[in-house]
């Protein structure tokens, strides 16, 4: 095979041109709200919800990343990615006209309920019509998209916050969204063998119903009201109650929306492990290090957002590197480089804290998004090449819920000790020196996620050079046309 066989211009081009920007619509929805959100506070009030706009979305995301990745193995990929647009279109613009901090929050949510359809079915389409060694080349096309979105995101969310209109974030996704379905629509087919299937509703429904509970507890407590209530015990416990019946559910469910045997094999356990620690770490960094130079600094919400931007190339930069590097030392030891990169970025940046710098954070923000590429890349593939098929979707959808969870639960959490640490101060939620002190707190957590990530890869089984596996897996054969 030649490098051209991977390429815009060959006979998969069209596809890959359409996943690139499927994955674009995500990808600049990911980092263009951060800098937006001392705005949006300015405008709808409500500072200790906002944490709410990045955990909603990831919670509603999150949930139905299995229902949707099980749909992808049955149903076909591309009716699912085609109905997570039009889903995320439509909450686009209805967070657009949002008229307060619930309503935002709410759209938001439905906003997550598109998205779970989109990143986890593109990243297996690409597992679908590329072989191993391809995916390693095909990296550094899909590393673009997240590169540019990088730049742009940070910086549009920047300039629209400065120009008062924040809701241009939102409005800004019609057009990606309109682009990504006619690509996706054209160029994307698949032939599929009819059958029946059962959808597992009720593991659906309590998944759901136990994450929102225990997030609320989590991110709510101390808050409006105590850790040590009635309320807060009651809150956590059915939660917990929930999450058990789900997993009696799925043990005895004839197609689980979640299988549990994806956390069972020791490969798939430990790489949703560290996609787990990777969600959380990331959007402790990206949620709180804008409002951390906005207010604690008094820059512009665009160099703000600039600074955080150095993060999110660091990611694609190593990610397109990363193919290349565990084809010759394989995944784990991948892994284990990138992790602790990671750890080592998140312990300087908690040492920092109390002393803002632009440069500094936009330096470390850097390094520590090298060491996510290195983490993130190779763990996925390696989770993919380890199944058929018929299980991928599912492989990547269990991979990509473990890093939404990830980032719902470091949101929840981190968001939580921020709150504290403000009401801990008196409250003032604008004071320069409240707020650094807030953010150092949500570093040292980033910190201790970081130990966590670095556990999780270095538990990674043993394995040698990875085989080049020629073609892809059997199963349904896209077609271009």
């Amino acid at each position: 095979m030649t490098k051209s066989d991977v390429g815009l211009r060959s006979e998969r081009g069209p596809i890959l041109l359409a996943v690139m920007v499927a994955t674009g619509v995500v990808a600049i929805d990911a980092t263009i709200l951060s800098t937006a959100v001392p705005a949006i506070v300015g405008d709808l009030g409500g500072f200790s919800q906002f944490p709410w706009l990045f955990s909603i979305y990831l919670l509603t995301q999150s949930v139905t990343v299995p229902v949707y990745a099980k749909l992808a193995d049955t149903i076909g990929r591309k009716r699912v990615i085609l109905f997570g647009i039009a889903v995320f279109l439509f909450a686009s613009i209805l967070c657009g006209i949002a008229w307060d901090m619930p309503s935002l929050i709410a759209f938001r949510a439905l906003q997550g309920i598109g998205a779970g359809a989109i990143l986890p079915i593109t990243i297996t389409i690409v597992g679908d019509i590329y072989s191993l060694e391809e995916r390693a080349r095909t990296q550094g096309y899909i590393a673009s998209v997240w590169a540019i979105a990088a730049v742009a995101g940070p910086a549009l969310g920047g300039i629209f916050a400065e120009w008062g209109f924040w809701r241009g974030i939102f409005i800004i996704n019609i057009p990606l969204c309109l682009l990504a379905f006619w690509l996706l629509a054209r160029n994307y087919h698949e032939t599929l063998e009819p059958r029946k299937h059962r959808i597992d509703f009720a593991g659906a429904i309590l998944l759901t119903a136990s994450l929102t509970l225990l997030l609320l507890g989590v991110l709510e407590g101390g808050h409006a009201w105590e850790w040590l209530s009635p309320l807060s015990f009651a809150i956590f416990g059915v939660g917990l109650a929930l999450l058990v019946a789900f997993v009696l559910v799925e043990r005895r469910a004839a197609e689980p929306v979640l299988p549990l045997w994806v956390f069972g094999r020791p490969l798939l356990r430990s790489t949703n492990l560290v996609g787990l620690a990777v969600g959380a770490a990331l959007i402790g960094l990206t949620a709180f290090v804008p409002t951390y130079l906005v207010v604690g600094l008094g820059v512009s919400p665009l160099v703000a957002g600039l600074a955080l931007a150095t993060l999110t190339i660091g990611w694609p930069i190593a990610a397109a590197l990363a193919g290349r590097l565990y084809l010759r030392i394989g995944f784990r030891s991948t892994a284990v480089i990138g992790s602790v990169i990671v750890v080592l970025g998140t312990l300087a940046l908690a040492f920092l804290g109390p002393y803002p710098s632009v440069v500094a954070v936009a330096v470390v923000s850097f390094f520590i998004g090298l060491g996510f590429g290195f983490a993130a890349v190779p763990t996925l593939v390696a989770a993919q090449a380890s199944v058929d098929w018929n299980e991928r979707g599912v492989v990547t959808g269990a991979s990509m819920f473990s890093r939404s969870i990830g980032q719902a639960v470091g949101a929840a959490i981190l968001g939580a000790v921020a709150n504290a640490v403000i009401a801990s101060r008196g409250g003032d939620e604008t004071d320069p020196g409240t707020i650094i002190q807030a953010s150092t707190a949500v570093f040292i957590g980033a910190a201790v996620v970081a130990a966590l990530l670095l556990i999780a890869s270095i538990s990674m089984p043993r394995e040698g050079r990875p085989v080049l596996d020629t073609a892809t897996a059997t199963g349904p054969i896209p077609e271009v046309g």
